[in-house]
This record gives C-alpha cells, sequence and structure tokens, in this order.
C-alpha cells in the first residue's frame, strides 16, 4: 500500500487542464486542413478525383471540401499545386450539416443549445453510446473520455448502460442495415427532450462505407442530429470540444 501510495504521488495531477488551457497535441496530428483557393487551377480537378470518399467538389470554379465525409487519410495533400495541407486545429464540432462544408475560410463550430434544452442538461448531460456497425477507432476515442487524463465527469457528462436513464445518444458508425433497428428503438426509449450527437465520418455520412447498400449513410438520415464531430476517427479532444460547446462551456 505505501509503494502505491508513493506512485500516486509521484505521479502528480494527471488530469488535462483542458478547456482551461489547450492541449498540446502531436505534431503528427492532422486537424483542420488548411485549403487555399487561390492557389487551385480551374482545370484541375486532382482533390476531387484522388478523394476516396468524395469530399471534395468544384463549384464556380471554388474548391469545397466535406468535413463531414473526411477521412483525414492526406490523399488530398499531394495536390500538385500545394493548395492542401493539415493544420493541428482540434475544433471541428458543428451544429448544422450544412457547416461542415469548408471553402478554406473560417469555419462555423457548434453552438449552444437552445436556451430550455440547456436549462435541463447544462449541469447533468447523460448519453447512451450505440456502435452502429462501426469499426471501433471512434468508439476507442470515445471510451477514452472516461480515463483520468480527459475525465469527462467532471464536466457533468457520462454515459449510462440503458437509454431509458438518458439525455440523448452518441452514436458511432455508418448505422447499417442491421443496427437500423436497434438504433431507432433506442431513439424511442429516451425521454423528450432528447439530443443526438454523430460522432466520426461514419455517424455522419457514411465514411469510407458510404453508398454501400448495406448502410445508411449516417445516423442524420434517420434521426435529427444536433452535434456532427468529424474526423476518422475524431480525436478525443475533438469530441470533448464538441460536447462542451453544446453545453455552453467553452466561451
Amino acid at each position: 500500500m505505501i509503494k502505491i501510495l508513493r506512485e500516486r504521488f509521484r505521479q502528480g495531477y494527471r488530469t488535462s487542464p483542458f478547456p482551461k488551457e489547450e492541449p498540446v497535441l502531436s505534431k503528427r496530428f492532422r486537424g483542420l486542413p488548411r485549403l487555399d483557393t487561390a492557389l487551385c487551377k480551374t482545370d484541375c480537378n486532382a482533390c476531387v478525383e484522388g478523394c476516396p470518399t468524395g469530399a471534395f467538389t468544384r463549384q464556380n470554379g471554388k474548391t469545397i471540401l466535406d468535413l463531414g465525409r473526411c477521412l483525414f487519410c492526406a490523399d488530398c495533400a499531394a495536390c500538385p499545386h500545394g493548395a492542401l495541407s493539415f493544420s493541428g486545429d482540434y475544433r471541428l464540432a458543428a451544429g448544422n450539416r450544412q457547416d461542415l462544408h469548408f471553402t478554406g475560410d473560417t469555419t462555423t463550430l457548434a453552438k449552444a443549445l437552445e436556451e430550455k434544452t440547456l436549462a435541463m442538461f447544462g449541469r447533468s448531460l447523460k448519453l447512451r453510446v450505440v456502435s452502429a456497425g462501426g469499426c471501433n477507432a471512434c468508439e476507442a476515442d470515445v471510451n477514452v473520455l472516461g480515463t483520468l487524463v480527459f475525465d469527462l465527469a467532471r464536466f457533468g457528462i457520462n454515459f449510462v448502460a440503458a437509454p431509458r436513464h438518458a439525455d440523448g445518444m452518441l452514436l458511432t458508425g455508418p448505422v447499417s442495415e442491421n443496427m437500423r433497428a436497434a438504433v431507432l428503438s433506442t431513439w424511442e426509449a429516451i425521454p423528450d427532450p432528447k439530443i443526438v450527437i454523430a460522432t466520426g465520418s461514419c455517424a455522419i455520412d457514411g465514411g469510407p462505407y458510404i453508398n454501400s447498400p448495406e448502410i445508411n449513410n449516417g445516423v442524420d438520415k434517420l434521426l435529427p442530429v444536433d452535434l456532427y464531430i468529424p474526423g476518422c476517427p475524431p480525436h478525443p479532444y475533438t469530441i470533448l470540444d464538441g460536447l462542451l460547446r453544446i453545453l455552453d462551456m467553452r466561451g
């Protein structure tokens, strides 16, 4: 016991000071893309043709990147004109699907829930996590939020085992046909008012499985979504940032 206590004192306080202080992330981390449209050539479609999920479109000579479809695989970083690269900005969560359409300007991040809902969930938010056919990468980063480094419960946010005890659903995966009924049943079991959080590119728009006949291309094809968290998988800080934003804890 004495050895355990000594080791505990040696390790000190391990919980991240986030959000009071910005996190220190690996230099290899791929966050919000840098898109310099001034370098894009009107006759170049390299990013459109090379993206495995069709996240890029060209409209009236303008390049648009759908962050909800983006896998952050960096294939687009091979742009022959150097118009694309990745920053270390982990802040990606949005409240509307349209806000994930990125043109290189500033992004519109998620805002707090409406006043009535925020009054109910602002100090205690219980979420039922549903894995709807994902690869377990998003699920792993969601689980990490329960460790002492992130300590999700200090913000009043907890994951619960039963939907009847939940205020909302945090969903990962593209919603496979085999999980469709389970997702809808979980939604029905959660009492009103309730929210849905789409976590990861699969939950937003199908991810690498997009347009497969065995999936539903994300949860918003079935249910109204209150928070979209992009990434494949999203970093735990990206998830946490989004959750704190809808609870008006990010300023």
